[in-house]
């Protein structure tokens, strides 16, 4: 394959005159652009888009890590990224995690050899320290609350939706809630925050049998539900962490005869409004959206997005 030396050698020219002539960026004259074009096409020569990208410092392409997308809130958010990145004609690579710390490490390097011109963490496993430190090879955003780490970040700020809903659910007169989750609270900013909302409302904290782990899907739902059934004292209202997910847990109510508990769900999709369930929307998109603007700009800045409560 034909080399831009290769041109510079047959036209007569320098490499950096034909650079120019090829990016139409500085003098060239007509002769010697005619010439470059000329041999050119001779050698059927196309000009390495990576070598370009990195001689002009950016790539107009931006990483997002991503562990997985069974969860409406990744889908949202990734949705997010696309219509902003699209708009403003750059390129989008997912980068799928799976929660691999040592995956999301190699997409920093990526970062630093500049194969990205920024980074989203839609989520991580690798600390929020890790992440500040590798700034310096280029722009990372977080789609979370960074607290006290100079990070750019995007995310939605839930407290007061959380809040709202707890004191809702409290005030129509249930004790006993089941909870779902995607991940433990040991690595979930999310879970410690529902945990630590439920807590402050209810003046204890939810019982261990009625916390369900490793949910993300219709069917995680309905192997939850499964498991409540068993239970001699049952939940009597159930917050889920997902619309789809709390349709999923009254199915498998629904299928056995049982009564249906109370539900509430999150993320404001067709499930919950096509059952008329109460649910929390977190406005990922927007989420989505804010993160890209924040790589595209490369600012250190923090984009909080409030959550509603929606009450059917």
């Amino acid at each position: 394959m034909a080399t831009i030396k290769d041109v510079a050698r047959l036209a007569g020219y320098s490499p950096a005159t034909v650079s120019r002539a090829i990016n139409h960026s500085g003098y060239v004259s007509r002769q010697a652009t005619a010439k470059i074009q000329a041999v050119i096409a001779q050698l059927d020569y196309v000009p390495n888009d990576i070598a370009r990208d990195l001689s002009q410092g950016r790539t107009a392409n931006v990483g997002v890590v991503v562990p997985y997308l069974a969860h409406p809130y990744f889908t949202q958010v990734f949705n997010g990224i696309l219509k902003a990145a699209f708009a403003a004609a750059y390129n989008v690579v997912l980068l799928q995690s799976n929660y691999d710390a040592d995956r999301e490490r190699g997409y920093l390097e990526q970062l630093h050899r500049r194969a990205f011109d920024a980074l989203i963490f839609t989520s991580r496993a690798i600390p929020l320290a890790e992440l500040a430190a590798a700034q310096k090879y280029g722009p990372i955003i977080c789609c979370e609350d960074p607290g006290d780490y100079p990070l750019a970040a995007a995310y939605s700020k839930r407290t007061a939706a959380y809040r709202a809903a707890f004191s809702w659910i409290r005030t129509q007169g249930y004790q006993r809630v089941g909870l779902t989750f995607s991940r433990s609270a040991q690595l979930s900013a999310t879970t410690r925050l529902t945990l630590a909302t439920y807590t402050n409302s209810f003046g204890q904290a939810p019982a261990p049998e009625n916390i369900r782990l490793g949910v993300t899907t219709f069917t995680d739902g309905y192997q939850a539900a499964q498991a409540w059934a068993r239970l001699a004292s049952q939940p009597d209202f159930i917050f889920s962490n997902g619309d789809d997910i709390a349709a999923g847990i009254r199915q498998f109510y629904v299928d056995h005869h049982l009564l249906v508990p109370p539900l509430m769900g999150q993320e404001n999709q067709l499930s919950s409004r096509l059952l008329g369930l109460p649910t929390i929307d977190h406005h990922f998109e927007r989420v989505g959206a804010a993160a890209f603007d924040l790589a595209a700009s490369r600012q250190i800045a923090r984009v909080p997005v409030a959550a509603d409560l929606i009450l059917r």
